[in-house]
């Protein structure tokens, strides 16, 4: 079976990452290329660009590189078909626990936000109060 490739263009246009930051995946481990053309461009499949996006998305959650790799660890083995029962429970609790984490930090992303708003609507009623008071004086 024949897999379509893209070129490294075509990946960052869709993944929305910069060529520098999918070139630096490849380079500490996360996702190398599934192929080379005989020139030597990196070749990607869907496969490699839903890794990439899967990645795009820990990174706002602050996941080191050690994280994320660990997760896609977990992810790849669960992967495979012949896997013990004893072992596939091993790794679902670990992609338990990478859950957990995860909703946990989105949770202080949320408190953040929450936070970050309420700066902004107390700048927008102080803008509102200075701009009227100005007006009065004119």
């Amino acid at each position: 079976m024949d897999v379509p490739h893209m070129q490294i263009g075509e990946v960052a246009e869709r993944t929305q990452l910069s060529l520098r930051t999918i070139r630096y995946y490849e380079e500490v481990g996360l996702v190398p290329p599934s192929a080379r053309t005989t020139g030597g461009f990196r070749l990607y499949t869907e496969t490699d660009v839903a890794r990439l996006m899967l990645i795009r998305r820990m990174k706002p959650l602050d996941f080191t590189l050690e994280e994320m790799r660990a997760v896609l660890e977990v992810l790849d083995r669960l992967e495979l078909t012949e896997l013990p029962g004893e072992e596939r429970a091993g790794l679902l609790d670990r992609l338990e626990m990478f859950r957990e984490d995860a909703d946990a930090r989105v949770t202080g992303l949320r408190r953040q936000l929450e936070t970050a708003e309420g700066f902004a609507a107390d700048l927008r009623r102080e803008l509102t109060r200075q701009k009227r008071m100005a007006s009065r004086t004119r």
